[in-house]
This record gives structure tokens, sequence and C-alpha cells, in this order.
């Protein structure tokens, strides 16, 4: 017999339920976009982001050092102390590993170039980057970290053989020098190897709105060479996903009780990226670059702000809609409900049943509102940030179907709460007098 006036109820009073669906369904579905935009939205915003460069800088730690003589600083101006290329792979090995989207180390050198053959050395400077470079599971380089570079030609490709190397002109130094894609240059370093000779050809020119469009980009094993020490690196920019600094990420670590250092460790801010990757690579100093990583983190929060405001405004709106149309429904139901009582219905199960008819909407209308939320969040997200390709990706994220089902069945029912109890406080003879 429930079962029976469950079904009756939804028959008789289609345009009724289809009001209160339509409005679940209205709310569920600006839910499941904000919320399946929220879970993915960090990893955009932090590839947006990246036009600012690396989020976390390494160099020796030798490099905080000073080193005085009778008051004369004898330490050299670009530092003198280099980190291990073959340190770089514990990266791998530190606990937010795999929030690492991007490593470039760098090695200035200074050196001198003939631009054609039998011309005098020019001093230049240079910096031996990665190009391209296989890391772990990522294609990774000076390129990747610095988007906004642009290149004409191509980058320095790895040496194939002992005379096959290339290099890359900063667009300053091409026009000053009249280099051009093609060209060979005779390479001498003029550090710690000034014996060091090279040849290679142009493969390319890059502007890069810095000191490097004055210079020469190569290769990080050819300025290896050039410098004199293998292995070496000077400085590596790291790009890792962040969460955004609060005050507990401005914490010292090492003043921290365990349990507490255990659960900031165990949080991927920047800071402690930066204390695992100083723990991993022995000499190293890690810091935050703090305008990239302030960037993001006030960006994230206001754009999080604004969508649990957006969801918040949905749900409302929801829930008084179906409490508009649950009194509506209720009200033109008043003779049902008081001849259930004079029969000897009780007010539990008379709640039970409207409570249940409110539960069924809101089951078929959170799911298909979960359904039109996941198709409506691929369609913001390829619009909103369509620097990733522009093409609409499907956003299905089977963890918030129960939450939004749970949701829609939050607001169907304290929607329908104050139109049932003031139902059952009716009188079923006051009730039966008034129809008759």
């Amino acid at each position: 017999m429930f079962f029976r006036l469950l079904m009756e109820s939804f028959r008789r009073q289609r345009r009724r339920k289809m009001l209160a669906g339509v409005a679940i369904l209205l709310g569920t579905t600006a839910v499941t976009a904000m919320l399946a935009l929220a879970t993915t939205i960090g990893d955009r915003i932090h590839k947006e982001l990246a036009v600012y460069g690396a989020n976390i800088v390494v160099y020796p730690k030798a490099d905080l050092l000073d080193v005085k003589v009778g008051g004369v600083d004898l330490k050299p101006a670009s530092g003198g102390a280099y980190l291990k290329e073959s340190d770089l792979a514990k990266l791998k090995t530190i606990f937010w590993a795999n929030n690492i989207t991007g490593v470039s180390p760098e090695l200035p050198v200074q050196m001198a170039i003939a631009p054609k053959a039998g011309d005098p050395l020019v001093a230049v400077n240079a910096v031996g980057y990665w190009f391209d470079h296989d890391f772990n599971t990522l294609k990774t380089g000076a390129p990747a970290l610095h988007p906004w570079w642009r290149i004409k030609g191509s980058w320095p490709a790895p040496q194939s053989s002992p005379d096959s190397r290339s290099v890359v002109v900063g667009t300053n130094l091409a026009k000053k020098l009249g280099l051009k894609i093609g060209d060979t240059l005779v390479m001498q370093g003029t550090q710690a190897a000034p014996s060091s000779r090279l040849t290679a050809d142009i493969a390319g020119i890059v502007t890069t709105g810095g000191e490097d469009d004055n210079g020469l980009l190569l290769t990080l094993h050819d300025a290896q060479v050039l410098v004199g020490e293998n292995d070496a690196v000077r400085r590596v920019e790291v790009s890792a996903r962040t969460k955004p600094e609060d005050a507990f990420a401005r914490v010292d670590p090492d003043s921290l009780p365990p349990k507490q250092r255990e659960i900031w460790y165990c949080r991927p801010y920047a800071n402690s990226i930066a204390y695992q990757i100083r723990e991993a690579i022995p000499g190293a100093q890690a810091e935050q670059v703090r305008r990239v990583e302030q960037s993001e983190g006030n960006v994230l929060k206001r754009i999080s702000g604004l969508m649990w405001l957006i969801s918040a405004a949905a749900l409302l709106a929801a829930g008084f809609a179906v409490s508009a149309a649950m009194a509506t429904a209720i009200l033109e139901r008043r003779g049902e409900i008081g001849l259930m009582r004079s029969l000897g219905a009780s007010k539990g199960s008379i709640a039970l049943l409207f409570y249940a008819e409110a539960g069924l909407l809101a089951l078929i209308a959170g799911t298909m509102g979960y359904l039109l939320g996941s198709g409506l969040a691929a369609w913001l997200g390829a619009r909103i940030f369509a620097g990733d390709g522009g093409a609409a990706e499907a956003v299905l994220i089977p963890v918030l179907l129960p939450v939004v089902v749970a949701l829609a069945l939050v607001v169907a029912i304290a929607g329908s709460t104050p139109s049932i109890r003031t139902a059952l406080r009716m009188e079923p003879s006051a009730i039966l007098r008034a129809d008759a």
C-alpha cells in the first residue's frame, strides 16, 4: 500500500513534482560543475601561472657563506660552488616527487667565440641548460619552465657525435655579430678550462626578454666541458604543484613537535617540498619563489571562494523552490491527509510518505544533475582554460556522485520539512469539513 500511494502521488501530481525536480536538478548541476572544477583547478591554475617561471629555486648552500679576509670579500661574484647533476635524480625520491612538474638545471659559462673562421675571439656569456630532457616520466628543461621564450629555428639537440654540437644565440647577440641559423661558431672556455675548445652550429635564435638575449644557450653537457667541471650545476629551477601558503606553512618545521612536524611535512606546501629537496640533495639550499607562489595562492583562494558562494546560492535557491513546490502540493492534498489521519494513519507514517516522495525525487534529480554538471564542468574548463587545448574533456568524477546525491537529499528534505510539519499540525476534522 505504501509504495502504491508513493507511485500514485507522482502520477497525479506530475507537474508539481517536475517543478521540484527541476529546482533540485539545476541546483545539483551547478554544485557538480563547481566541485568538478575545484578538483582540477589547482593543476590548471598551476599551468596558467607557469609563465611566471618556477616556484622553487635550488642553489649551493655554500653561496650563503661569506668569505672575507681583512674585510675584503674573496667570494667570486658568480659564486664558486656547484651542485651535482647526478644528484638531481634524488628529486624522484622525495615524498612529493609526483608533484614536481618541471626541472631545469643551469650552468653559466664565461667564454669567447669566433663568429667566423679567422675572426678574433669575442667574449660572451653563455648558459648551459637541459632541452627536452627525459627526467623520470617528464620531458623537461628550460623551454618547459620558460614558456614565454620564443625560438626561431630549433633548440640544441643532444650530442650524437664528438663533432656534432649545436647552440642557440640570443637575438641581441645575433644582431650585434651578424649571426644567422646554420653558421658555425668556435667556442673557447675562459674560466677553469681555458684550453677547452668546441665547434658548434647555430640551431636557432631565441628571444627570452632577459639577459640570455645577449648570450648563448647551449646544452648542459657542453657547458660542463667549457667550465671544466663534469657533473656540475650552478642553479636548478623546480616547478611543483603546491598547496596555497597559510600560517602553518610558514612555521619552522624543526620547532614543531613530532606529530605536527609530520603533518607539515606531508602537506604539499612549497616550503615543505623545498625542505625535502634540501634533505635529498647534499649541499643544496632550496627556497620558494614567493612572487610565483603568492600569486598562485591568491588566485586559488579567490576562485575557490567564488565557487563555494555559487554552490551555496544554487543549493539555497533549490531549497526555496522545493519548499514552494511542496507547500503547494501538500495544500492540494489536504483532503488526502485528513482522510488518512481519520482512518488511523499516524503522523509518522504520513511524514514518511512525503519524505519518501522527496527522497525519490532527490535521487533521480541529483543523479541527472551530476551527469549534467559533469558535462558543464568540461565545457567551462575548456572555455576558461583555453590554453590547455580548448577541447572539452570528460570530468566524470565517481566520488562526487554520492556527495551530490546526498546534497540533493538534504535540499529536498529541508525544503519539504516546513510544509510537512504544517500539514501534520492540522486537525483531520477541520480538513474534512473544509473540503466538504
